[in-house]
């Protein structure tokens, strides 16, 4: 395994040490530079280069990323050969927004969204006026306001949608819980002034949160995170068979072990 640490500040949007570029596309003996975020991606990745990736016959490269913008336009730059650190809804919202020609591959692993808090034992004891916190990008801030609605603490206007403004979103507010949005790598330390934060899985992780008021269910969730590459590598066989490991037994093995079926879970 070659493994490349491309750290990106995301407050300051920074790239402290740049990526290489892929070049699998032109020679199909290159080895795969696949771009993801540390925790948990990265993790399950190395798991698959180090134990998995030799015997199938394909070289794999891993750039880390802190930040959630620049693996797809690496990816679309020629930069990565494919990258791993998304959900289907993210990448359709970065597509409308940014540009970009992406293809999905196949889903690999679910990081439940949460609900955590340090001044509430349940969502009952959220007092009225409360300081909630949730993603700032729209496709996560969308899945947060959902999970609120299935706690009983919002619920959400019929056509609210992906990018519906928070103010324009809820049609009502019981507790006047005000709502603040943050960068998702904000939001476990938002827990040391918001009554309770919504935290995407991978940084509730990191910040070694536990015990959730709220987890969200897995069961036909749209959410889960997969591989995603150029129409030009879609059909590639070293491709294709990452993505096969990626999916296979000993991954959801290692998946359902380390974490525990809470914090991350196989795709169904």
């Amino acid at each position: 395994m070659r493994l490349r640490f491309a750290a990106l500040v995301a407050s300051a949007g920074v790239l402290l040490a740049a990526c290489g570029g892929g070049s699998a596309a032109e020679d199909p003996n290159a080895p795969l530079t696949i771009g993801v975020s540390p925790t948990p991606h990265g993790e399950i990745l190395e798991f698959v280069d180090e134990n998995l990736a030799e015997q199938a016959g394909i070289d794999i490269e891993i750039e880390k990323f802190d930040d959630y913008n620049r693996p797809n336009e690496a990816v679309a730059n020629g930069e990565l050969d494919a990258n791993y650190f998304q959900h289907v809804p993210y990448l359709e919202e970065y597509r409308k927004e940014r540009g970009g020609e992406f293809a999905w591959v196949e889903p690999v692993h679910l990081e439940p969204l949460a609900v955590y808090s340090k001044q509430a034992k349940s969502l009952e004891e959220l007092p009225a006026g409360a300081t909630v916190t949730l993603s700032n990008d729209p496709a996560n801030q969308f899945r947060g306001l959902k999970l609120l609605e299935q706690g009983g603490l919002v619920k959400l206007k019929p056509e609210a949608a992906v990018g519906t403004r928070l103010d324009a979103a809820i049609a009502e507010n019981p507790k006047n819980l005000q709502l603040k949005d943050l960068s998702p790598d904000q939001l476990p330390r938002s827990i040391d002034d918001a009554a309770a934060a919504v935290v995407n899985g991978n940084y509730a992780i990191k910040a070694k949160l536990s015990d959730p008021l709220l987890v969200e269910s897995p069961q036909s969730n749209p959410y889960a995170n997969g591989l995603v590459t150029s129409p030009s590598l879609a059909k590639d066989p070293r491709v294709l068979k990452l993505a096969e490991l990626l999916r296979s037994p000993q991954v959801t093995d290692f998946i359902n072990q380390k974490w525990g079926g809470v914090a991350v879970v196989p795709a169904s």
